[in-house]
């Protein structure tokens, strides 16, 4: 089965030779956290695309810094991945490690896209 474009990170797999996103999901959800960790200035042609999650890591864990996080992301999905739906933004969600390092900031996405008719979540750790 043919895929929709290399899976990111590059890695090698005996199918195709480099692993590939082979649904519209896996494509959406790569699109998607590319989005959140790409720096604004950082995307040719294109300066304010991007989130840049990595500027709040020395930032304080406090509702204050979510904020700010839960609103770049939702205004970056809303601009350049308008077919997503946020649904929910959790920051620090439990998980099977119950001891969270304070300097560390989870976050889990919930977002579907109605035209597949499916949801995920893209977590991600700073």
């Amino acid at each position: 089965m043919a895929g929709y474009s290399p899976a990111l990170p590059f890695r090698r797999n005996s199918e195709d030779g480099i692993a590939l996103t082979k649904t519209m999901m896996e494509v959406i959800k790569q699109n998607f956290k590319n989005l959140v960790l790409t720096n604004p200035g950082e995307r040719v042609m294109l300066p304010d695309f991007g989130v840049g999650i990595r500027r709040f890591l020395f930032e304080m864990n406090d509702t204050t810094t979510h904020g700010k996080i839960d609103g770049m992301v939702r205004s970056q999905a809303k601009k350049y991945m308008p077919f997503l739906n946020i649904n929910q933004i959790a920051f620090n969600p439990q998980s099977s490690a119950n001891i969270l390092d304070a300097n560390d900031i989870n976050i889990a996405i919930s977002y579907s896209v109605p035209s597949v008719g499916q949801s995920d979540i893209l977590s991600v750790k700073i």
